[in-house]
């Protein structure tokens, strides 16, 4: 018998349900193993990998069979993100506007933005018709949108200024469309197995619709120590979240913040407009002014689609 004909391959169908609503299905898939036999659990992994699908519940396995035949592929490759370099066409802002008396997290207080030199007053420094403003601005590091380095949760931990722009510029996103889901805790199970490794992870819960009301303090999306767990395991680059907090905030626990920055991933809390990106594609940027001593600041966060 020669090599092709001791090749087996699995045959099989398959049900997937989504945490947010809704599932789909597949009929007569076939995939070559190694071996004569594999397990249901590596069908689903397969399944939610090659599909590259999230926020997964339930995967079952249905009418499996297994099948000699030859190989169709040498290998089962995972997907991959080829870059394009210089043709972004598409900017999309993802940043809320710092304003006067705005009210970020309950609590702490709001920014106080006024002249410093107002014109007026600058008319007598310049030349006739020569006019500037200088600004001044009083507010606690968080406020609007902002990142938390290390040094936010750990006093040994990089500050703001220490943070990279490597890690912070252009980073490869993996957008998890999380809005919808029944209940405020998002599991690990919301990640499913996409290649998360160097990327910047962003978990869109839509909580940002209810910016600038009493609704967005209380009872918040946020993301499970388990999830965190993973997605530190899994080799996240950044973690950003259009919610209140990342963390639970009903009591005094931040598994999540504890959990990442540890492992020196910075965090972007008070995102807008996730639900503008793609699930991938896109790439991620927010950077805050390079401040000593800092473990908190604003950015500008944004996107890029080519």
């Amino acid at each position: 018998m020669n090599e092709a004909g001791k090749q087996k391959r699995v045959q099989f169908d398959f049900e997937v349900e989504f945490l947010n609503g809704g599932g789909i299905q597949g009929q007569g898939f076939r995939l070559d193993i190694e071996g004569m036999d594999i397990d249901d659990d590596a069908l689903a992994q397969y399944i939610i990998s090659d599909l590259r699908l999230l926020m997964v519940g339930r995967v079952r396995i249905l009418n499996k069979s297994i099948i000699t035949e030859a190989h169709k592929r040498s290998r089962v490759l995972a997907p991959t993100t080829t870059q394009v370099e210089d043709k972004a066409t598409t900017l999309i802002d993802l940043s809320h506007s710092i304003e006067d008396g705005m009210i970020t997290y309950r609590g702490l207080p709001a920014p106080i933005i006024c002249d410093h030199l107002s014109r007026e007053e600058s008319r007598e420094l310049y030349a006739a018709g020569t006019e500037f403003q200088i600004g001044k601005i009083t507010m606690v590091a968080n406020t609007g949108t902002y990142i938390d380095s290390p040094f936010h949760r750990f006093a040994d931990g990089e500050d703001i200024a220490d943070l990279s722009l490597s890690s912070l510029v252009g980073l490869e996103a993996v957008v998890v469309h999380a809005a919808g889901m029944s209940g405020r805790a998002i599991p690990r199970e919301a990640f499913g197995a996409v290649d998360m490794l160097g990327k910047a992870v962003l978990i869109h819960t839509g909580w940002s619709r209810h910016w600038r009301t009493d609704q967005y303090f209380e009872n918040h999306p946020f993301l499970t120590a388990t999830a965190a767990e993973y997605l530190k395991s899994a080799g996240a680059r950044l973690v950003g979240i259009d919610s209140l907090n990342i963390d639970d905030t009903q009591d005094g626990h931040r598994p999540v913040h504890t959990v990442l920055l540890r492992a020196g991933i910075p965090i972007v809390e008070h995102l807008c407009g996730l639900e503008r990106l793609p699930a991938h594609g896109a790439r991620f940027s927010a950077v805050p002014p390079k401040v000593r001593g800092m473990g908190t600041f604003p950015v500008r966060a944004y996107a890029t689609l080519s």
